[in-house]
């Protein structure tokens, strides 16, 4: 072990995504777009003035001496294997800013297991960072940070927070995630709207019938009632709009 030493760095983990059940379906095509793929990612890697650590399978280590060069690496390796119409194999990231070990050109330890598990749970095509990352980039990149709340990898004692990288493909499943969020919510309003308005209709027809019976007055008490009722239920539909 006297070899082996410690140093902080970004480290970037990346997987093809259902790797083995695209290989059974086709061993060859999918080897040509693995082999693919690694050329984009070392292109990009390079060019953020990273290294790869080690590959294993359908995956890769790397790390950087800049934050923000590793995390512009991923949005742009991802675009890149966006853009391929040949449909080629789709990557999770994980980025990680922490301490590894080196051992020879290998990296180990908690830093690379919290990065790979990161990639982990990220959707294919999409880029997930720790809140170490985020603090480093999130005023220098033009990139959206959405904020997923704490995690717990696997195997990890403590929760960690987490957040999306905007700006590659594969991200946009946080817009759609939050286009569904928000269509239920706009299709709320519509039927409060509606409700409203059967309940304006009620309330003028209870008003002329105490009108044309003596007009005591006691719709009052019905009108009071619906007005309670359309201010509970207005609440949570329009307090953030």
């Amino acid at each position: 072990m006297s070899d082996v030493q410690r140093k902080l760095t970004t480290i970037l983990a990346a997987d093809a995504a259902s790797y083995s059940s695209v290989m059974e379906t086709d061993e060859v095509g999918t080897l040509s777009a693995l082999r693919a793929a690694r050329g984009v990612f070392a292109q990009f890697i390079a060019r953020h003035h990273g290294r790869i650590a080690n590959t294993a399978g359908d995956g890769l280590i790397a790390e950087f001496p800049s934050v923000v060069e590793a995390v512009q690496c991923a949005i742009e390796v991802q675009r890149e294997l966006a853009s391929d119409a040949r449909g080629g194999l789709r990557f999770r990231i994980g980025v990680h800013l922490g301490d590894v070990l080196v051992d020879g050109d290998d990296l180990l330890g908690e830093g690379v297991n919290l990065a790979a598990r990161l990639q982990s749970m990220a959707e294919p095509g999409g880029i997930l960072i720790s809140q170490q990352v985020y603090d480093q980039v999130q005023k220098k990149l033009s990139v959206g940070f959405h904020y997923l709340g704490e995690k717990q990898p696997k195997n990890f004692a403590e929760r960690v927070n987490v957040y999306s990288v905007g700006g590659a493909e594969g991200s946009a499943s946080d817009s759609k995630a939050r286009a569904k969020s928000a269509a239920p919510a706009s299709e709320k309003k519509q039927r409060f709207i509606a409700q409203a308005a059967r309940l304006g209709l009620i309330l003028a027809a209870l008003f002329a019938i105490d009108w044309m019976t003596g007009g005591a007055w006691w719709v009052q008490w019905p009108a009071i009632g619906m007005a309670l009722w359309l201010a509970f239920r207005s609440g949570p539909l329009f307090e953030r709009s």
